[in-house]
């Protein structure tokens, strides 16, 4: 990129002790942005001239100076060009920093790529899930080959990434790779995290991610409702691996649980609570966060009858919990002899006990939180999908509210049309002891017309 202006200057800075020999100093001006180093040399005040830059006199010691000064203004300028030529922006501090030696670290991005996948080897299980590495694996995968697909080569340095790397990257996931918009959001967040890993080890100082934003889809991943809940539960199978399945399945719909939480849940996690009734009591597996769930009926009716099943006694776990693989395709069997318009899941389980089982019936989305063992409530919340039945039952309340309101405003209205009443009757009476038969012709219409509205506003309210 093409600077504006450029200044390049020597002179000898001044010392805080009066003395005549001085540093030699570089300055360096681009678009009016300073920066200076020293040379490293020194020299003479008396043998120096400012309007030149140069040093005065024929002695030798003057001209291996004005060499070496001459030699780093070009080395200076060269390097001006390289980044002008490389469509690269001119600054008065990577110029400087190239007269200082600190010049763009060639660190290769699948290089370092690697080295973080490595360290989150070593630690597996202890910090990171095997899941958690295997998305790291299959990210660096992903960005290997739009590298060779793009650019045709094997690796790129840091420096070479900006921007255009990124978008054309995100385009590369959805339609080379045919990765769905989130799909592809999440390998480029992992791609990010190795980008943010160079820029803290100072590989490079620009981030290309800064002016990159990614937008999710959102996707409606609905619960099961509350009866098709009850058509699963209620299903008779005559192939025992699909029987097991769908009672792992309903075992987690009434307790929360993830499939790898489920997978490896102990005996010893079964304590008594506080109410006196079980509970499990363990720490997720994704996010190490504590775990309480009472158990509801249905639940510890399923986890007796396995506690004596083979996998079980063999695993010394709750239930006899098939490969995730396994298990969503069997699901995916289940749902399809139960009539079902929509895929069944390991998650979605999940997603049942966070809504229809707990949050429509009235279960504070906080104690969900805890159950779930969500971070915070704003995870929850993805959860808390409202379905017809809770609308319904909360529309009702809202009609019930106003038809009592409309009741509560009649009767006023009544009582005040009453006293009216009275008051004009008292009215009526002092005419009539005013013994005036002249005030009761005069105002005989008043009186009956007022009777009338009177007997009109009746009317309203009591309709």
């Amino acid at each position: 990129m093409l600077e504006n202006s450029f200044g390049l200057t020597f002179f000898l800075k001044s010392p805080r002790k009066k003395t005549n020999v001085r540093s030699i100093y570089l300055r360096i001006t681009v678009d009016g942005i300073p920066k200076e180093t020293s040379t490293k040399y020194t020299w003479n005040v008396t043998r120096w001239d400012q309007k030149l830059e140069r040093a005065t006199g024929s002695k030798e010691d003057s001209r291996v100076l004005n060499e070496f000064l001459n030699s780093l203004e070009l080395k200076v300028k060269k390097r001006k060009t390289d980044l002008l030529y490389n469509d690269q922006t001119i600054t008065a501090q990577k110029l400087i920093d190239y007269v200082k030696g600190k010049v763009a670290s060639k660190a290769k991005v699948l290089e370092e790529f690697q080295n973080h996948n490595d360290e989150v080897k070593a630690l597996v299980p202890k910090e990171y899930a095997s899941g958690t590495l295997e998305r790291y694996v299959t990210a660096k995968s992903h960005v290997s080959d739009f590298i060779r697909f793009k650019y045709n080569v094997d690796d790129l340095e840091f420096r070479e990434l900006n921007y255009e790397f990124i978008k054309d990257y995100e385009f590369y996931l959805k339609t080379v790779q045919g990765c769905s918009n989130n799909t592809s959001l999440k390998y480029i967040s992992n791609f990010k995290k190795i980008v943010l890993r160079a820029i803290a080890k100072e590989i490079i100082t620009t981030d290309p991610f800064k002016l990159f934003k990614g937008k999710k889809t959102k996707t409606n991943k609905k619960p099961m409702t509350a009866e098709e809940l009850f058509i699963l539960e209620d299903r008779d199978f005559a192939i025992e691996r699909l029987e097991v399945v769908r009672d792992v399945f309903i075992f987690q719909c009434y307790t929360g649980l993830a499939y790898i939480d489920v997978f490896q849940l102990k005996r010893a996690n079964i304590k008594i609570g506080i109410d006196g009734g079980k509970w499990i009591m363990s720490a997720r597996q994704k996010t190490d966060s504590e775990t309480n769930i009472p158990l509801l009926p249905k639940a510890v009716e399923i986890m007796e009858k396995y506690k004596k099943h083979p996998l079980c006694l063999k695993r010394g776990t709750v239930l006899p919990v098939l490969s995730n693989q396994k298990m969503n395709a069997y699901l995916k069997e289940i749902g399809d002899l139960c009539g079902f318009n929509f895929t069944l899941n390991t998650h979605k389980a999940r997603r049942t006990f966070g809504s229809t089982v707990t949050l429509n019936n009235g279960v504070p989305i906080n104690v969900v939180k805890e159950m779930l063992g969500h971070q915070s409530v704003k995870q929850t919340e993805e959860y808390a999908l409202t379905e017809q039945v809770t609308i319904g039952r909360e529309m009702q309340v809202l009609k019930n509210r106003l038809d009592r309101d409309k009741i509560i405003t009649r009767g006023e209205g009544l009582s005040v049309l009453e006293r009216m009443e009275r008051e004009i009757q008292v009215l009526k009476l002092q005419f009539v002891t005013a013994d005036s038969v002249q005030s009761i012709i005069n105002n005989g219409e008043e009186l009956l017309d007022i009777d009338l509205q009177m007997a009109k506003l009746r009317k309203i309210f009591n309709a």
